[in-house]
C-alpha cells in the first residue's frame, strides 16, 4: 500500500515537473513575447527574461525588437529628364508596436520590402538626374516618409533609408565627362584671363616706374642676363635695348626720294596684235617716233614685231599659184580643118576664130620686210 502510494507520488511530481518544463518560456533582452490563448490575443506582452504559459491552451510568439538592415533590390526607372537609371537603396527599420507587428500584417519584413521597391520607383520618375546625384539627402528624407506612413500601423518604424548606388548608361557617362571637362577648361581659360589681366597691369606700373629712372632698366637688364647665365648652358642671350634703336633711327638723314615715273597704260591686245590687211602697193609710211622711257620703247618693239610677222604672212598668203599650161591656136595639134585643105561647103557653117586671152593685171611690188630699231 504504501510502495502504491510512494508511486503515485512520483508519478504526480513528474507530472508536474513536465507541466512546468511544457510553460516555461525564455524571453531574450531584444525581444518580446506575444501571448495567444486559444487564440485571442493576451494585453499582456512578456517582457525579456523567464515567463509561464499555459501548455495546450497558450501560444508565445517572439518578436524581434532589433533595428533591422534590409538592402532594397536594384530598381530601373526613368527620371523626370527622360534619362534611363538603376538604382538600389537600402532601409533601416526596427519593430516598436510587437502585437501589431504580430496581429495587423502576415509578414512585416515582406512588407517593409515591397513598399521600399514602390516607393524608390516613384522617387526616381518624380526626380531629376542631377537630383539623383547631388542632392540625395532630400530624396532619402522623401523616401523615409513614403514607406513610413504605412508601416505606422503595422508597428514598424523606418530609422533611415539610403540611396546607395545610381548606374547610368555608358553614353551618359561619356557625355557627363565631357560636360565636366567642357566646364574645367572654361574656368581654367578664365583664370588665365585674369592672371594675364592682373600681369599686364603690374607691368604697366612697373614700365611707368623704369620710365621715369633709365638705369632701373639697366639694372633689370643685367638681373635678366645672370638669370639666363645661371642655368649653365653654352647659349647666352643679351637682349638689346629698343631706345638705342629708336635713337639710331632719328639719327639717320632721310634719303632723297626720286621723281615717280608716269605710269604707262598698257596697249591693248588689238594693238599689238592688228588684223591682217592685204598687201598694197603704196609708199611705206613712215616709222613711229621713238618712245622716250624704256617701257613705250619695248613696247613699240613688240608693235613691230607683230606687224613685221603680220606682213611675212599677208606675203605668203598673196603669191600666185601655177597656172595650167594652155594650147595655142592654130597649131599642128589643133581639131579645126584650115580653109585651104577642105573647101567650105554650102550650107555648112564657118569655123569661129580662136578668142583672144584676156589681159593679165600687173602685180604690186612685194614689199620689204621692216628692220627692227636697235635699241638705244
Amino acid at each position: 500500500m504504501v510502495q502504491d502510494l510512494v508511486i503515485a507520488v512520483v508519478a504526480a511530481a513528474s507530472a508536474a515537473v513536465l507541466y512546468l518544463a511544457a510553460g516555461a518560456k525564455i524571453v531574450k533582452q531584444y525581444e518580446r513575447g506575444v501571448v495567444l490563448r486559444l487564440g485571442r490575443l493576451r494585453d499582456d506582452v512578456r517582457g525579456p527574461g523567464f515567463t509561464m504559459v499555459v501548455p495546450g491552451i497558450d501560444r508565445l510568439r517572439k518578436v524581434n525588437m532589433q533595428i533591422v538592415t534590409m538592402p532594397v533590390p536594384a530598381q530601373d526607372g526613368i527620371t523626370r529628364d527622360n534619362v534611363t537609371v538603376r538604382v538600389d537603396a537600402v532601409i533601416y527599420f526596427k519593430v516598436v508596436d510587437a502585437a501589431s507587428a504580430l496581429i495587423q500584417v502576415e509578414d512585416y519584413r515582406f512588407a517593409v520590402s515591397q513598399m521600399a521597391q514602390t516607393s524608390l520607383r516613384s522617387i526616381i520618375g518624380k526626380s531629376d538626374l542631377d537630383d539623383l546625384l547631388s542632392n540625395r539627402e532630400k530624396l532619402n528624407q522623401g523616401l523615409e516618409l513614403m514607406i513610413d506612413s504605412p508601416a505606422v500601423g503595422w508597428g514598424v518604424q523606418i530609422d533611415r533609408v539610403e540611396i546607395k548606388d545610381v548606374s547610368l548608361p555608358e553614353t551618359m557617362k561619356r557625355s557627363m565627362a565631357r560636360q565636366a571637362e567642357a566646364d574645367r577648361e572654361r574656368r581654367a581659360r578664365v583664370i588665365n584671363a585674369d592672371a594675364e589681366l592682373q600681369a599686364s597691369k603690374k607691368l604697366a606700373e612697373a614700365a611707368g616706374a623704369m620710365s621715369s629712372e633709365p638705369a632701373a632698366l639697366q639694372l633689370r637688364l643685367l638681373q635678366t642676363v645672370v638669370a639666363v647665365a645661371a642655368e649653365k648652358n653654352s647659349t647666352l642671350v643679351l637682349p638689346f635695348p629698343v631706345e638705342l634703336l629708336r635713337f639710331l633711327e632719328r639719327a639717320q638723314p632721310a634719303a632723297p626720294q626720286e621723281p615717280a615715273q608716269p605710269r604707262q597704260t598698257p596697249q591693248p591686245q588689238q594693238a599689238l596684235h592688228p588684223a591682217p590687211q592685204p598687201a598694197a602697193a603704196g609708199p611705206r609710211p613712215a616709222p613711229p617716233q621713238r618712245p622716250a622711257t624704256a617701257s613705250q620703247r619695248s613696247a613699240a618693239q613688240a608693235q613691230r614685231a607683230a606687224a613685221q610677222a603680220q606682213a611675212q604672212r599677208a606675203d605668203a598668203t598673196a603669191q600666185p599659184r601655177p597656172r595650167p599650161p594652155q594650147r595655142a591656136a592654130g597649131t599642128a595639134g589643133s581639131a579645126a580643118p584650115s580653109s585651104s585643105d577642105s573647101p567650105a561647103q554650102p550650107g555648112s557653117p564657118t569655123p569661129a576664130a580662136p578668142s583672144a586671152q584676156p589681159p593679165q593685171p600687173p602685180r604690186s611690188p612685194r614689199p620689204k620686210p621692216l628692220k627692227p630699231l636697235a635699241p638705244h
